[in-house]
């Protein structure tokens, strides 16, 4: 017989503890209804407090639900297919489930518990695409996922400053700019507030506070390396160096324009892992690549630059390896991080730093730049850093940090 006492304990502390106050974008656009949900994203961006706030906010209605973590040492020994079939034998609406990933054959054991009680409702959550690869193809006809990015700069502004705004399509940013800022900055200066998103801003433990978050950060990329990539991989522990080698390269060459036989060549393994590499860390959110926007390159495998995934994770490893900071690669990784994170497609194009939904093309700098490499293209914008309210073209850096 499974005894559920100590789960239901464990879940009673937590919720007594998870924070009210501020809740991620991601958690109003769910259908917490489904039937079969996964939320994945990378590690440290709040997952575990999103679940944990949606539980409490159902404990308080009288909802019968469950929360579990993978790697408990009791639901390793018991099962998770048991202890979730025991549950809703006893009545069980809900069973949440964190850090799936850490479950062996988990996909196996969620695919017989959705099938074998028809009215049962679980939800889900992976530190990565990376770990989830597999059951995402074994449930795919039964699972709806969810990405949670890191934190935009608006969300940042509501968990520091308790100021909240609503996020802004892509199309009225363009369109409304100049009115935007000027309805934010009413609530007082924003450059302080950005210069401070862009060191420690994207993830939610900042607010345990900023002393320690680069420690905390550098930490989480540490578990990424030792622990997801190689147990979603099958990398051996003697060759985590060469990954670790190949992401400090990369974050000390930002943007980076990838030259894989260089890369292969310097790093003495062969292209094949170089690109197994690369996949790797950006499904554990750790870079992102860009794709070049020619036609008939979108399915080439090389991307045609590569960024840290955002500017804190740049900053933390270029600093800790003792590198300048590298501005301009700064404002070009939170552009790309903001418009990726909102949903919206972006690309390198021949001239201009992005191109966004195929349609808009941007160029990226200090309040200074010019816009010689894009004047006489149609639907193009020069993206200043900087500056607190744009003209015409001209818009703000910071403002694209409310796309989501």
């Amino acid at each position: 017989m499974i005894d559920l006492t100590e789960f239901l304990s464990i879940q009673t502390g937590l919720l007594s503890q998870v924070p009210r106050e501020h809740a991620r974008y991601l958690k109003a656009k769910l259908d917490w209804d489904a039937r079969l949900m996964g939320i994945v994203g990378a590690r440290g961006t709040g997952k575990t407090t999103l679940l944990l706030q949606q539980l409490a906010e159902d404990a308080a209605t009288g909802k019968e639900e469950l929360y579990l973590t993978a790697d408990h040492i009791r639901v390793q020994a018991d099962g998770l297919y048991e202890i979730g079939a025991h549950f809703f034998r006893l009545g069980g609406k809900r069973i949440v489930i964190d850090e799936i990933h850490k479950y062996p054959n988990w996909h196996q054991e969620l695919k017989n518990l959705h099938d074998s009680f028809p009215s049962a409702k679980i939800v889900f959550s992976g530190s990565s695409t990376l770990a989830l690869q597999r059951g995402k193809a074994d449930l795919s006809r039964r699972v709806v996922f969810h990405t949670l990015s890191g934190l935009s700069f608006r969300e940042y502004l509501s968990f520091s400053a308790g100021v909240e705004f609503q996020p802004v399509s892509l199309a009225h940013l363009l369109q409304n700019h100049v009115e935007l800022a000027g309805k934010i900055l009413q609530q007082g200066p924003i450059l302080g507030h950005f210069k401070d998103y862009l060191d420690f801003g994207v993830y939610p433990f900042f607010l345990e506070g900023t002393a320690a978050y680069v420690p905390k950060l550098l930490n989480v990329i540490e578990k990424v390396l030792y622990e997801d990539i190689p147990s979603a991989i099958g990398i051996k522990m003697a060759n985590i160096p060469v990954l670790k080698k190949l992401l400090w390269l990369l974050s000390t060459s930002q943007p980076f324009t990838p030259n894989i036989e260089k890369m292969s060549r310097e790093l003495k393994i062969s292209k094949e892992y170089i690109y197994s590499y690369l996949d790797a860390l950006e499904r554990a959110g750790l870079i992102a690549g860009v794709l070049p926007a020619e036609t008939g390159y979108r399915l080439v495998r090389k991307p045609s630059k590569i960024y840290m995934d955002n500017s804190n994770l740049l900053r933390a490893v270029a600093g800790d390896l003792g590198m300048r900071d590298q501005i301009g690669a700064v404002r070009e990784t939170f552009f790309a991080h903001q418009v990726r994170s909102a949903g919206l497609h972006i690309a390198v194009p021949s001239h201009g730093d992005f191109i966004v939904e195929n349609e808009f093309l941007f160029e990226i700098g200090g309040k200074l730049k010019k816009k010689k490499q894009i004047r006489e293209a149609r639907n193009a914008y020069v993206v200043r850093d900087n500056i607190e309210v744009g003209f015409d073209r001209d818009i703000p850096l910071w403002l694209f940090g409310f796309l989501y």
